[in-house]
């Protein structure tokens, strides 16, 4: 008789929103599932990080550093952004949580039906190197070799990764398997928030079924904007862009709105013009 499958979900990228957060955790709750690893990116962008920080050091087994875990409580960083969003970011933080968040592991690493299985939060050397799905074949690959911030070992067949706020799933005839999980509380283009369902034999060597699954859970994002503006969050223009309309802020006043996001290829024409 085949061993029971075991579930892992990953979440990455809350960004402070709490509400977001809370129906994820609800969901993956409803779905019997109690493993939960984070990727990284508790902080920054939403209202209330001092809460997501607290919930997720409750509720998950691995967290994992991202790249606003590692600069917002740098303390050699000045702040001085025009609005002083960064310095009011920070000030939410309780005691020690800074201190936690800048130790949190670079990359997790585990087997799972028979696949070596690597999370960290952008790329495989740096937290602040960031990989977007439309990459070329030297990226995937770097995503699977070992650095000095993964460390030594076998290199992983699948990687997990979040940052860029956008989820896909990739495979090669390798069978190197590279997804994204998307943003729990800042989902670019479609701004409702994913996470990941990771279905196999945890810590198994043996070859057994192995999948992965996108959850996109609905929330009250009205709620969630109330509180950042009780709470006189700075650009919160910004934010409220990003989670109601999935526009990214950088993108948000852009003359034509924001563009398609993957890039042209070279050499290649327009349908028109070919």
């Amino acid at each position: 008789m085949r061993q029971p499958l075991d579930r892992i979900a990953l979440i990455s990228d809350v960004h402070g929103n709490l509400t977001a957060l809370e129906a994820v955790l609800d969901d993956i709750d409803a779905r019997g599932i109690t493993r939960i690893f984070n990727l990284g990116d508790y902080v920054g962008k939403g209202p209330r990080g001092r809460e997501v920080i607290d919930l997720c050091r409750e509720q998950c087994e691995v967290n994992i550093l991202g790249n606003w875990d590692d600069s917002l409580p740098d303390p050699d960083r000045t702040f001085d952004t025009p609005s002083g969003a960064i310095a009011w970011w920070l000030a939410q933080l309780s005691d020690g949580q800074g201190a936690w968040l800048r130790a949190l592991p670079f990359s997790h690493d585990f087997l799972m039906s028979g696949r070596r299985v690597r999370l960290f939060h952008a790329s495989s050397d740096s937290v602040h190197h960031r990989v977007r799905f439309d990459h070329d074949e030297a990226e995937f690959l770097s995503m699977f070799a070992n650095t000095p911030a993964t460390g030594d070992g076998p290199e992983p067949t699948v990687v997990g990764y979040g940052d860029t706020h956008d989820p896909y799933y990739e495979v090669d005839r390798a069978r190197r398997t590279l997804f994204n999980t998307g943003s729990v509380g800042n989902s670019m283009d479609d701004p409702t928030p994913v996470y990941v369902i990771m279905e196999g034999v945890f810590g198994s060597a043996a070859e057994a079924p192995f999948s992965i699954q996108f959850v996109r859970v609905p929330y009250d994002v009205d709620a969630e904007l109330a509180v950042a503006r009780a709470m006189g969050m700075p650009e919160y223009a910004e934010y409220e862009s990003e989670i109601r309309h999935g526009v990214y802020r950088g993108e948000m006043n852009k003359p034509g709105g924001p563009g398609y996001h993957r890039r042209p290829r070279e050499g290649v024409l327009p349908p028109s013009q070919g």
